[in-house]
């Protein structure tokens, strides 16, 4: 599928898919590299979704048909673009306790073990569609549906940065403190979102997570070094 719709009066959609795939998604990945790589006048940014790109452009420098022309040019293009290779970044995560006070629920949901929940979600590797919601937030695919719970039927008011949480079959990190109703099984110490760096999102569409489950000792010393700048990553 490679379709293209007119998305308000200066935006343009790209649909690459109906459902969720990693085939779609790097389709998605190749044609952002294009337009990063083209930098097309008027264009001013892209939204990459799990199935389409929207662009928005200045309908001052550039008209809907000539971008809509230069989009349709491109589409069997799109195989021949290289994707870099994709990184495994390993997040560090103390699950349970205080910094996962829904572990306990979502294990008894799904007749397991907290054990059994830390082990199956520490065991796969996550790929990272897209960023959005709020800066450095990862939609991720992968996870297992043996440890898939619903949300919290009461959202709460603020959730602690850092929270490793599952939402239906869905697994994700908030960046930031954040009210929502995700199921917080742990807490990893890694800022996902730094302003004060040269590049302050941490994580990158079309790269994947792998959870760590790690002590609560190890959780501090991680703190404590980030806090003082020292962190190297160890996993």
């Amino acid at each position: 599928m490679f379709q293209i719709s007119a998305y308000g009066d200066a935006g343009l959609r790209v649909q690459f898919g109906e459902t969720i795939s990693k085939e779609t998604n790097e389709k998605i990945r190749s044609f952002c590299m294009y337009l990063e790589k083209e930098k097309i006048p008027g264009v001013m940014e892209w939204i990459p979704t799990y199935t389409s790109v929207s662009i928005i452009y200045d309908p001052y420098q550039l008209l809907y048909d000539a971008l809509k022309e230069r989009v349709e040019a491109v589409e069997n293009q799109l195989s021949k673009i290289d994707l870099p290779a994709a990184e495994v970044v390993k997040i560090p995560v103390l699950y349970g306790g205080e910094k996962g006070p829904d572990l306990e629920q979502v294990a008894q949901l799904n007749g397991l073990s907290e054990e059994e929940v830390i082990s199956i979600h520490s065991g796969s590797d996550y790929l990272i569609y897209m960023m959005g919601f709020i800066p450095g937030f990862p939609y991720l695919g992968g996870m297992s549906e043996k440890i898939a719970t619903p949300r919290l039927s009461t959202p709460r008011s603020a959730i602690p940065a850092g929270s490793v949480g599952i939402a239906g079959e869905q697994t994700g990190i908030y960046p930031l403190e954040s009210p929502g109703g995700w199921q917080i099984i742990g807490q990893t110490p890694l800022k996902l979102y730094n302003p004060d760096q040269e590049s302050p999102i941490l994580l990158r569409a079309g790269n994947y997570i792998r959870f760590v489950p790690i002590t609560s000792e190890e959780y501090h010393t991680i703190a404590s070094e980030i806090e003082a700048g020292s962190y190297i990553r160890k996993y």
